[in-house]
């Protein structure tokens, strides 16, 4: 008995070893943006089922969490799967954000909290030149100039989209390239909140980050809905 489950053991190692492996590729690529099963998938070449079981694992896990995004037609709203903080924590690769967050401590302990706040402020100068060069024919409404924002803020990795509630609008960022550093520095999770405001042209009001915990980053943006 105990031959045949040790032979049992080293028949099922290989197969849990690529799934492993397999599962480890679908965290590194939530680790760049928030994705679909369908496009984690087409990435990795699995088939839908495959990809769901995978997807199963890691939920259950913890280490994912997946929210349906607003449907922009007919038909179900397709599920988005993001990294949880434990998935976050997994990856690892902190080291240039250990770096960054040392920095800021030093400017912290140098410069006191307007100092780290002027660099935030610096830091997003470029992001917003960059964004705004994108939104150039978006018009001055601003729910449909937080939908120019999504895509220009996607287009620099922060996996975004922009949806129409009833109170105005949502914009969401399913990634955040310095979550980990913003957890303790809310001033960059400001600085962008600031950015944005100007960039949709009108005051919002960030809900959620994902540097507090949050699994998006969602900002509100008054306005009105047409009927």
């Amino acid at each position: 008995m105990e031959i045949e489950a040790g032979r049992s053991a080293l028949e099922h190692a290989p197969a849990e070893g690529a799934d492993r492996r397999t599962r480890d590729r679908v965290l590194e690529l939530l680790g760049r943006g928030a994705a679909t099963a369908a496009q984690l998938g087409d990435a990795l070449g699995l088939k839908p089922a495959a990809i769901r079981r995978h997807l199963d694992a890691l939920l259950a896990e913890g280490q994912v969490t997946g929210r349906e995004q607003p449907a922009k037609g007919r038909g179900r709203p397709a599920k988005v799967f993001t990294l949880t903080q434990e998935g976050r924590e997994g990856l690892g690769g902190h080291t240039y954000d250990d770096l960054a967050s040392s920095a800021l401590r030093w400017i912290a302990a140098h410069g006191g909290e307007a100092g780290v706040a002027q660099f935030a402020r610096a830091q997003v100068e470029q992001l917003e030149a960059r964004c705004e060069a994108a939104m150039t024919s978006a018009g001055d409404d601003p729910l449909a100039r937080a939908e120019a924002l999504a895509g220009a803020l996607t287009a620099e990795g922060y996996a975004a989209s922009a949806s129409v509630i009833a109170s105005g609008g949502q914009l969401c960022q399913h990634h955040c390239p310095v979550a980990h550093v913003a957890a303790e520095f809310p001033q960059l999770c400001e600085a962008e909140t600031q950015v944005i405001a100007r960039l949709v042209g009108t005051h919002v009001q960030r809900l959620a980050t994902i540097a507090h915990g949050d699994g998006v980053c969602t900002t509100h943006i008054p306005g009105q809905v047409k009927g």
